[in-house]
């Protein structure tokens, strides 16, 4: 059986574009460190999230809520970021916080165990391993905190905890 890395919108707009953060920033290397380490292992497969929006995006419900445009299709904002773009593996486009065709696209895959990184540990980190905990009740979801950042470092807390009460294993603290 494989593990799962799902690397979660690691986009050009939460790390130093439009809702950058410096917490996103500061964990840049130690992701691609991650990353590299999947790469390298046969037994380890690598997918991306994207967050995905369009040019109508401040008139979507979640355009209201945070009216700050990001993550617009084919814009640069939207892009991987620079030093993550080589690197294989699936990508997932997503208009809100989980993306679910990811989960009915692995649903039938068998894992010893999924793991997450990337931004926003509060907001589309937490959406995605809840999905994944629901499809693949029986397998270990894991998420690496210190390969994650929250929208604050107060949310990043916040959902690690959350993730915990939902039997989600939470490591690099």
């Amino acid at each position: 059986m494989k593990r799962l890395l799902v690397v979660v919108d690691m986009q050009n707009d939460f790390i130093d574009g439009s809702l950058g953060t410096k917490e996103a920033q500061a964990i840049l290397g130690a992701v691609e460190e991650k990353i590299r380490r999947y790469e390298e292992d046969k037994e380890g497969e690598v997918v991306f999230t994207l967050d995905t929006h369009f040019a109508n995006y401040l008139d979507t419900l979640e355009g209201k809520k945070l009216p700050v445009s990001h993550c617009i299709k084919d814009t640069e904002g939207w892009k991987l970021y620079p030093s993550l773009e080589q690197y294989p593996g699936k990508r997932y486009e997503k208009s809100t916080f989980g993306c679910v065709s990811m989960a009915r696209d692995l649903e039938k895959c068998e894992y010893e165990r999924i793991e997450f990184v990337g931004v926003c540990t509060d907001v589309c980190v937490i959406a995605n391993a809840l999905i994944m905990r629901t499809v693949f009740p029986g397998t270990p979801i894991i998420v690496d905190a210190s390969c994650c950042a929250g929208v604050t470092p107060e949310g990043h807390k916040n959902a690690l905890e959350a993730m915990k009460a939902c039997q989600i294993d939470i490591v690099g603290e």
